[in-house]
């Protein structure tokens, strides 16, 4: 059995995207591997949100998360925040950590670009920050989008540099962990690219039902096809892979066949297509709002999480240090 490291955002609710991307094959993998699941709130300290927004949307995700399907009794579930070992680790990787290497990942000059006016050491360290949640359970493999390649790539030279330093086989270098076909990648409603937070196309599992209506009522389409069986532009396509993750097959084969006779009527597949959407959201919604509701039952999951993801991270700081050569007298 592998242990599987994975850090979750601590801001943004979950949107279509992230369930049948990511999160379907966490739930999934949980019961196959070792797995530490951690709510990334250290990380979300770079863009200085205020405690309560902080607190509320650490809670959130908490929520969803578990709504979902990930099982704290299955899986370490636990927030970045509660195990200061990580801090610790972190630092000591920052001694060997240089500037130059820093400055020239993808993801800080995406930063610096995005927030001029906030380049703050966080955003510069971030990819330390992310070797030492993840070398700190010495996981083998990190599930990691096509954004987050080059950390991933940084966590296993951090690795190495470490055991070459001082010439040990300590730390394990992580290797992405690949969901091959499994890896869903739901669009957009804006008829372009993938759902995200930031390109405001997503529909989220928290949404109200007349907020899913709405907001798939004004999804991008055409005037429609001209000729039968006709290519389907990217806007319409999106739309056909909403419905085949969400409706009946009978439904979507119903408006494929519309389509490529030319009697496609967007309005009704939109309807059709918001209604399916809710059926699916709504028990997860539900269920949110419960655990929500569930003040005790969160402080439960968040303590059990950082007990047995301290146990870990406790045993290789320890040891960490004494590598180092800090030493008891």
């Amino acid at each position: 059995m592998e242990t599987v490291v994975s850090g979750i955002r601590s801001t943004g609710n979950l949107h279509l995207g992230n369930y049948f991307g990511a999160l379907k094959n966490f739930i999934k993998m949980q019961h196959e591997n070792n797995c530490f699941f951690f709510i990334a709130d250290y990380h979300s300290l770079t863009t200085h949100p205020t405690p309560g927004n902080l607190h509320g949307s650490v809670k959130q995700v908490l929520a969803e998360y578990l709504a979902c399907g990930l099982d704290p009794e299955v899986a370490t579930l636990f927030l970045q925040s509660d195990v200061p070992e990580v801090a610790e680790l972190y630092l000591l990787l920052n001694m060997n950590a240089y500037i130059g290497e820093l400055e020239r990942t993808t993801s800080f000059k995406d930063k610096i670009r995005n927030q001029p006016d906030n380049v703050n050491a966080g955003l510069l360290t971030y990819p330390v920050l992310m070797a030492a949640d993840i070398i700190i359970h010495n996981a083998s493999k990190v599930p990691v989008g096509k954004d987050q390649e080059q950390n991933l790539e940084m966590a296993r030279k951090f690795a190495r540099r470490f055991n070459n330093m001082y010439k040990v086989k300590y730390f394990t270098e992580p290797q992405p962990y690949n969901f091959g076909e499994a890896l869903i990648k739901i669009p957009g409603l804006d008829g372009t690219g993938k759902m995200g937070k930031s390109e405001g196309n997503g529909i989220y599992l928290f949404d109200e039902p007349k907020i899913i209506q709405k907001k798939v009522m004004r999804a991008v389409t055409d005037s429609g096809p001209t000729k039968k069986n006709q290519k389907m532009p990217d806007p319409i396509q999106n739309l056909f892979t909403l419905m085949n993750i969400v409706s009946e097959n009978e439904t979507s084969e119903f408006f494929k066949e519309k389509y490529n006779n030319c009697e496609i009527r967007y309005g009704d597949l939109k309807k059709q297509l918001a209604e399916d959407i809710i059926n699916f959201t709504t028990p997860i919604r539900e269920n949110i709002l419960e655990i929500l509701s569930n003040d005790d039952y969160l402080r439960k999951v968040a303590k059990m999480g950082a007990e047995k993801a301290r146990a870990s991270a406790s045993k290789t700081v320890k040891e960490v240090r004494e590598i180092i050569g800090f030493k008891p007298f």
